[in-house]
Formats: structure tokens, sequence, C-alpha cells
């Protein structure tokens, strides 16, 4: 793509960035034919080909970008979808983002969009006032309707998500704190607690946790980590973003100090993509830099982790058939693909995979929020989809498509790892119960193996 900013323009580093970007676009087109907004809507403008013209247009001309052009970008779910298949490298990951700070710094959004944008990050990234705003969803779940008919669908939408009641097991792990394995040490390793996944569902950590501490792993929870970050700066609230990811880099670099790290692990897929480009969000920070890409190059998710490590022969066998929902976070992000289906077989489960997997379920951190008639189109054809698999369980490896699916979805969904969890000695995951009589424990043998070896 042939660009035209000027020499004055290119001396401001976001321009020059954006420059090298939209450079390495062919006009191809293959990116259309993945994108989930495109698919849907049907309209150029709403595909990443189409938005990387108005966003050429807008950088080049430096000007507040007019209402259709805000609405086209606000609809990309990040997804990243057109990441995978473009086959000349094109960063839109960070394209977007660059026109995402644009957009928060020069234009003033309604009173209403402001004031959602405005909860969300006040809320979501803090997990005391998030678990205290839930406690006050099933009254905005019955003022719904009303929110609705006053224009207000976004705060109807988020109070919809809401679950309809917090009762669940006390967390096994709370708070910072190392658990300590109590086989035989092979690696140490800090895990991202996060923020919505505590509070919505802390059995993710718990089984994370369990599964690691007993194949002989020290998982450390860091004191002052918090947020990765990823919600702000999805709003393009560069300054916001960046003092939470600070935050993070100091409380792992201090536990880093006191004693070798093998990895960083993240079971939230949407919080991995953002923590393994902290090095890029942090590259011209020098007090920060070396730091960040440190922590970047550590980053696992959970799966990922796994495989390497090699955990060996589950300790439980199943028939149950699961159907793997594999995140936009994670298939495209971070570009892992069959260490989750591998460990799930690896487990005993059979695993089928969701048709039309590369198409995003509409949840995109507060996309379901933000953007509730497109969330919702998504999620109906991600269920479809999901349904003619015939599974008896759902797996996912980012709580954001577990929290989307959950409310409309007749099977139940959990986390990967939680099911990894209970093949390898855990406790039945929350909502799984009826299906325990499909999982026997595989029978030790009578004598060890070092009996039957004949020197």
């Amino acid at each position: 793509m042939q660009t035209n900013f000027t020499t004055e323009q290119l001396a401001d580093p976001r321009l020059a960035e954006a420059d090298r970007i939209l450079k390495r676009c062919v006009h191809c087109g293959l990116c259309t034919a993945v994108c989930s907004t495109y698919v849907v809507l049907g309209d150029e403008r709403d595909s990443p080909r189409g938005r990387i013209y108005l966003m050429k247009d807008m950088f080049e001309r430096e000007r507040v970008p007019p209402p259709n052009v805000r609405l086209h970008l606000d609809r990309c779910l990040s997804c990243l979808s057109c990441v995978s298949a473009c086959p000349s490298g094109v960063d839109y990951m960070h394209l977007i983002d660059l026109a995402r700070i644009q957009i928060e710094e020069t234009t003033t959004r309604s009173f209403r969009e402001r004031a959602v944008r405005n909860l969300l990050a006040f809320l979501i990234p803090y997990p005391g006032r998030f678990r205290f705003a839930l406690k006050a969803a099933p009254l905005g779940r019955a003022l719904a309707p009303l929110l609705r008919r006053l224009g207000w669908k976004e705060l109807a939408a988020m109070v919809s998500l809401a679950p309809s009641t917090l009762i669940a097991p006390a967390p096994e792990y709370a708070g910072p704190g190392t658990a300590v394995t109590k086989s035989e040490r092979r690696a140490r390793v800090i895990l991202l607690a996060g923020c919505v996944q505590q509070v919505l569902r802390s059995d993710i950590n718990d089984a994370t946790i369990r599964l690691l501490a007993r194949r002989g792993v020290d998982v450390i929870v860091s004191n002052g980590a918090g947020c990765c970050g990823a919600l702000v700066h999805h709003m393009g609230r560069e300054a916001d973003a960046k003092r939470q990811i600070r935050r993070n880099v100091d409380a792992w670099s201090k536990e880093m100090g006191k004693g070798q790290i093998d990895a960083i692990i993240i079971n939230a897929s949407g919080c991995g993509t953002t923590v393994k480009d902290y090095g890029y969000l942090l590259r011209d920070d020098p007090a920060y830099a070396d730091r960040a890409a440190k922590i970047s190059s550590l980053a696992r998710d959970v799966s990922e982790f796994l495989v390497e490590y090699e955990i060996g022969a589950p300790d439980r066998w199943s028939s149950l058939r699961v159907a793997y929902h594999s995140a936009c976070s994670l298939q495209h992000g971070q570009r892992i693909h069959d260490e989750p289906r591998f460990l799930l077989k690896q487990a005993g489960f059979a695993v089928a995979d969701v048709p039309e997997g590369h198409i995003c379920c509409g949840s995109a951190g507060t996309y379901n929020i933000m953007q509730p008639e497109l969330s919702n189109e998504l999620k109906e054809r991600k269920i479809k989809n999901i349904r003619s698999t015939r599974a008896d369980v759902v797996a996912a490896g980012n709580i954001g498509c577990i929290t989307q699916l959950r409310a409309d979805l007749d099977l139940p969904i959990v986390h990967t790892v939680e099911l990894l969890d209970w093949a390898y000695g855990g406790p039945v995951p929350r909502g799984l119960e009826h299906l325990r009589r499909f999982v026997t424990d595989v029978p030790k043998p009578r004598r060890p193996v070092e009996d039957f070896i004949i020197a």
C-alpha cells in the first residue's frame, strides 16, 4: 500500500509505526473471508481491508474521525483472524490499537458512550469492585428492558451477562502466595490470577494450581500484580493500560529476583495475548523495556506450558466427547492451535472440533457489552456450530468465551484446564457432576514396575 505521510508526520513514532504496517498491505482481500464482522454484515468497511483504508485516511490527515469511521473501527472484534490469514504479514493488531488511541485522544464520544466506558474501566479490572457490582446485577436484570427502551443497550447487555448467582465454593487458593509442590520440584512459575476470572470462576485458577503442583511445579501468585491491562488497552486508553502493565512488570520482576522463574502462566487467553506483547508495548520506556521483554519471553498459556513440560499419563479415563472451542486470542493472537486438543486427547477425552472455528463467538473482551447486537448474532452462530458436534461438554481456554456462551448453551462449558485437572486426579469440575459416571480411575498396578524388570 502506498502511503502519503509527510516527513514531519513520520517524526511522530506512532505515525511512523502506522506507516510501516500500512505498507505491508497488498489489498489482496484474503482477510475478508475470515473476518467475523464482514461475514455477518457483508460491508467492506467492516472488513480488515476496508478498515485499513479508513485508518490510513485517518492517520494521514491526522483528523478527528467522523462518526461513520469510528463506527466501523469500533465494530472490530480484534479477533485477529485476519492476521492468521494474511499472506503479507500485516500487523493489524498493532494498527487497530494505534487507531483506537488516536480516536480516544481526538474524539468526544456521546455522554452514554463515555459513561459506559468509564464504568467498565472502573469496575472490571478490580476484583473487589467487580464482585460488588455483580451482587447488584439481579436488580439490574429486572431493569434491562427499561434500559434498552431508554437507549442504554450497553448497560442492559452488561447486566444480562452477569451470572444469576455467585454462590460457589470458596477458592482453594486465594490471594498472593505460593502453592508448593509435594513432589520433587521440577519447575517454579508465576500465575497471573487475573481480574474477571477469579470472580466469575475461581475454579479455573484452583484447577491450574492443583494440576501444576501435583506434577512438581511451585506456583506463585505475586503480591501487587493485577489486571493485565487488556481491557483499557483495547479502549485506546494508553496511559491507563501502561500503568497496569508497569505494575505487573514491577511485581513479577521482584519475584524473579528471588529465584529462577521458568514461566509466567496465563490461563485466560485474552490476557495471554496482551502479556506476550508487554515487550512491544513498553519498548520505548527505558526503565521498563528490558524487564517487559523478559516477561513476554517467559509468558506461556497454560496449555502451551503443559505440552512443553510433559505431564504424563492421566489418573482417570473418560468416554466423554468434548467440543473444543478455540478462543480467537489463543488461535490467532498466540498462534496456539493443537496444544489444547493434544492435552485433552492425552487425558482420555474424545475431542470434536467446532465448525467455523475461526469465527469469533462475539465475546472479545467488552465487545459483547459495547456491541450487543453483533455479539449476539455471532454467539447464536457459534452455539449452532457447537451443537452440531453432539458433544457432552464444551472446553475453552478463555473466561470471556465461557461467559459469553454459558447462558444460552444447553451444554456445560468449562475451562480446558478444569478437565485436565479432573483427569489427573482433581475433583469433578463444577457443573459436570452429572457426567461423573463416564469417568473412571485408571487401575494402579499392585507391584512396582521395577519388579518386572530382569537385569
